[in-house]
């Protein structure tokens, strides 16, 4: 090291120890119940595992998010701490000649001191979930410096090992949101904004809660917080007794058309789609509050909450989507086309996909739904058989036939979310059927060559024709399983359906 830096680096040293001596000298009233527990709470990132799991079940979309994000940040930080960092720098850890040993933890750790594992881990996990969540990011920020300071009043790192610890740790959540932008990064969803009519308190507005619906866990009952919120919106608790939801949710578009009101739907991606049809026979604006397992309209929508759309309601703020359309086409064989179309708002698949949403739906109520997709899955590649079928005329081999309505941003070739939902356009994407085509296919997505390989196309189209399908198929769309006609055209209704979103 040059000569001249040495003063430099004594004098950092010096304070780094300095103010470790403080620290363990110092009495500090009430830490001695806290701090070793946490510290050992957070060994191994268990402390921040389990917040995680706490957020998944018991928080909304958001705090989905924000308990992916801050777990995928905690991931890269050990990663780069254990592997990188402390193999780098190998520093001794103090000694504990100083520090109480009231204060010691049960086992002291042999590892480089330099950085703080621990400091990393906390701010990589708190940083990440606060990318997504300002609300999680100030929960969380006072346990994670607690956790930091703790590695200090144990004795087992230095201040300037934990300050550097939190530095990488922070720069692991920014690194993850580099990759993977979070919400706040991303264009606003939904376009164009259009008038919609304003309802104070919910005046005209009548809303359909599905309690079947594969709710996710509420902090305030949903129902309760509806009726606190928009006080004249009649509610209607759907039940069964009462005849099919399709038949309920028309009665109540053509009296909120009476009223000069509004459709509103509380459920999943299935009971919003439910609502398309009568909403568009009647004209009158949709307000779609999340209430199901996934919420995968109302996420790309921009409605994360129901505080967002009641707002939005009162102030009538709205814009307009299209919507995907499934027009059957008479068919060989005396099958026939059915009299009205089936309008879709998220995708369209054929092939392997209707399997795994039958699979997920039997076994989700029983381990749960991201369990039952990653089984589902599994099932699906070991089982499948590729599917014959005319897409615009040519005969294919299909394992999977997918269409979006409207472009969505991907990961390999899995749909992730969409930008614009009145684009005008079907995301088309074919897995073509062939030899080994499953798992050149899966290699292709691997290697993030999937769009050279020749078992893979993709496509943007207005319009798709497809005919020839066999008569035990099965199509898929907005999560619902039904048999597919043999002939039908994919298009789109563009700009078709107003709805409310929070500005």
């Amino acid at each position: 090291m040059d000569d001249k830096s040495r003063p430099l680096r004594r004098i950092l040293r010096g304070v780094d120890h300095g103010v470790f001596r403080q620290v363990a000298t110092r009495s500090w009233p009430g830490a001695e119940p806290v701090l070793p527990r946490l510290s050992r709470a957070a060994n191994h990132g268990g402390l921040w595992v389990g917040l995680a799991a706490g957020m998944w079940a018991f928080g909304g979309a958001r705090s989905r998010r924000a308990a992916v994000r801050g777990a995928a940040s905690l991931a890269v930080a050990s990663l780069t701490v254990n592997t990188l960092a402390k193999s780098a720098v190998r520093r001794n850890r103090p000694v504990l000649a100083t520090v109480p040993v009231m204060r010691h933890l049960p086992r002291q750790p042999v590892t480089s001191s330099f950085p703080s594992g621990h400091a990393a881990s906390a701010a990589a996990f708190t940083a990440g979930a606060a990318l997504e969540s300002r609300e999680w990011g100030a929960v969380l920020a006072p346990v994670a410096a607690s956790v930091a300071f703790s590695r200090i009043y144990t004795g087992v790192h230095y201040p300037s090992d934990v300050l550097v610890g939190a530095g990488l740790g922070i720069g692991a959540a920014l690194a993850v949101r580099g990759l993977v932008p979070s919400r706040s990064q991303l264009p606003p969803p939904a376009r164009p904004r259009t008038d919609a009519p304003a309802l104070p308190k919910g005046e005209g507005l009548r809303i359909v809660v599905n309690p079947s619906s594969g709710a996710q866990p509420h902090v305030v009952d949903p129902v309760r917080q509806l009726r606190t919120e928009l006080p004249q919106a009649e509610l209607i608790l759907y039940d069964s007794d009462a005849g099919p939801l399709p038949q309920v949710l028309e009665t109540e578009a053509a009296e909120a058309a009476r009223q000069g009101g509004a459709l509103g739907v509380l459920g999943g991606d299935g009971t919003v789609n439910a609502a398309v049809a009568p909403a568009l026979a009647y004209g009158v604006p949709l307000v779609v509050m999340p209430g199901g397992t996934f919420n995968h309209f109302a996420a790309d929508l921009g409605v994360d909450t129901l505080a967002e759309v009641c707002a939005a309601v009162t102030e009538g703020s709205a814009v307009r989507a299209d919507v995907g359309r499934i027009t059957a086409l008479p068919g060989p064989g005396g099958r026939t086309g059915a009299a009205e179309p089936v309008y879709f708002l998220n995708t369209f698949s054929l092939g392997v996909y209707p399997e795994l949403v039958r699979l997920r739906e039997k076994w989700s109520p029983r381990i749960g739904g991201p369990l039952a997709t990653l089984f589902g899955v599994g099932h699906v590649l070991r089982t499948a058989r590729p599917l014959r079928a005319e897409v615009n005329g040519r005969r294919r081999s299909l394992w999977m036939l997918f269409a979006g309505n409207g472009t969505y941003r991907s990961i390999g070739i899995a749909p992730v979310r969409r930008h614009d939902l009145a684009d005008g356009l079907l995301d088309v994407r074919i897995a073509h059927g062939g030899p080994f085509a499953r798992t050149r296919l899966f290699g292709a997505a691997l290697a993030g060559g999937l769009g050279r390989s020749p078992f893979y196309a993709a496509a943007r189209p207005e319009r798709l024709v497809v005919s020839g399908l066999p008569t035990d198929a099965d199509m898929a769309y907005d999560g619902e399983v039904v048999a597919a006609p043999d002939s039908f055209v994919l298009d789109k209704l563009p700009e078709a359906l107003t709805v409310y979103r929070p500005v």
